[in-house]
């Protein structure tokens, strides 16, 4: 027996590609094609480097108190972590250690089963149908005879990667019948047309909100992530926090969400411009023959009859325009194509029309 024998093996997650190319258009990973607000980056300048030598304050309160006064919570029912990616990791590891499986869909964000493998957690993708839609049935916990028995539901609102949003009666009906578990609702681009979960906390003791600073409030280069629950969960989650990584986060990513969190006219004009540029561009989509369900996030999930997926990814590649791509077999003549400027959409449109004809 080796050292490797020891070894803990998972296959890890794979994040989209980062170029770095000169005029390239980047819609491979869904950040915003918009710069932070202006008071982030001026709060950022203005920072004493000073203070880069003392930690962090470890329970990150000016970003908590901002978060909880911005939603009309109490500070202790909001949690912080470096980018919600580090917020839904701390949830795993706190909640999901039943010998029931958690659910999850088979299509949507590819790190839960990362997650899962990584910390033994037995889990069960359930799959959505011919549509791309989560079948509700599948995640009543066994009530009157459907679904199954579980150690926790997750799923994002709207899903990634098909851009599909339900609504809250289908939330607040999978809640409500599995709480003796706790459900995860994954709300990382909520913002671009959906209504939040978040006023079902008060309701139900087992239902967590996460949500992130990555997409519409254009700070994924900062790595900020939120939940939002009763205090009681929350609680444990700052317990298992604390046991792992005390000072998660810095001092000017705190900084710099304060900012972004004031920041409200900034924040819903830029989710407007984005939505408005969504729309206009699933019309042009659909003149080109391309299909896909309607995305409510900051993407659009696509195919087409006539083209394969991998080709036509591969030639915008080529043309320094970056979308995604997946290899799942359900999914793999698909592409989902983050929301840019509308002149990277533009781009982006002429040369389909090029392409197709």
């Amino acid at each position: 027996m080796s050292w490797e024998d020891k070894v803990r093996r998972v296959v890890p997650y794979t994040p989209g590609e980062q170029p770095d190319r000169k005029n390239m258009i980047k819609l491979n990973t869904n950040e915003c094609p918009y710069p932070p607000a202006p008071q982030v980056e001026r709060a950022l300048k203005e920072m004493d480097g000073e203070q880069f030598r003392l930690y962090p304050d470890p329970a990150a309160s000016v970003l908590v108190d901002a978060l909880a006064e911005y939603y009309g919570l109490k500070s202790s029912e909001v949690f912080v972590g470096v980018g919600s990616d580090d917020v839904l990791a701390m949830i795993f590891m706190t909640f999901f250690n039943g010998k029931e499986p958690i659910l999850f869909p088979d299509i949507t964000y590819s790190f839960y089963d990362v997650w899962a493998e990584l910390l033994k957690i037995p889990y069960e993708q359930i799959p959505l149908n011919d549509d791309f839609h989560i079948v509700k049935e599948d995640y009543l916990g066994g009530k009157e005879g459907k679904g199954r028995k579980n150690g926790g539901i997750i799923f994002p609102n709207p899903n990634a990667p098909t851009g599909v949003l339900v609504d809250l009666a289908f939330i607040e009906e999978i809640v409500s019948a599995n709480p003796d578990v706790i459900v995860v609702v994954d709300e990382a681009y909520i913002d671009f047309g959906g209504k939040s979960a978040l006023p079902l906390i008060h309701k139900y003791d087992n239902l967590l909100v996460v949500q992130t600073f990555s997409k519409s409030r254009a700070m994924a280069g900062m790595r900020i992530g939120y939940a939002m629950g009763n205090e009681k969960l929350i609680k444990y989650l700052n317990d298992v926090k604390f046991s792992f990584n005390s000072y998660t986060m810095n001092r000017p990513a705190l900084t710099a969400g304060v900012e972004a969190v004031k920041a409200d006219d900034y924040f819903k004009e830029i989710v407007a411009r984005i939505m408005a540029t969504r729309e206009r561009v699933k019309v042009e989509l659909k003149k080109l023959g391309f299909t896909f369900q309607d995305s409510m996030s900051n993407f659009i999930f696509a195919t087409h009859p006539k083209l394969d997926m991998t080709k036509l990814f591969e030639d915008l590649r080529k043309k320094d325009i970056y979308v995604r791509h997946f290899s799942s077999e359900r999914i793999r003549n698909y592409l989902r194509i983050t929301i840019g400027t509308d002149e990277e959409m533009d781009t982006l449109l002429e040369f389909l029309r090029d392409y197709i004809k």
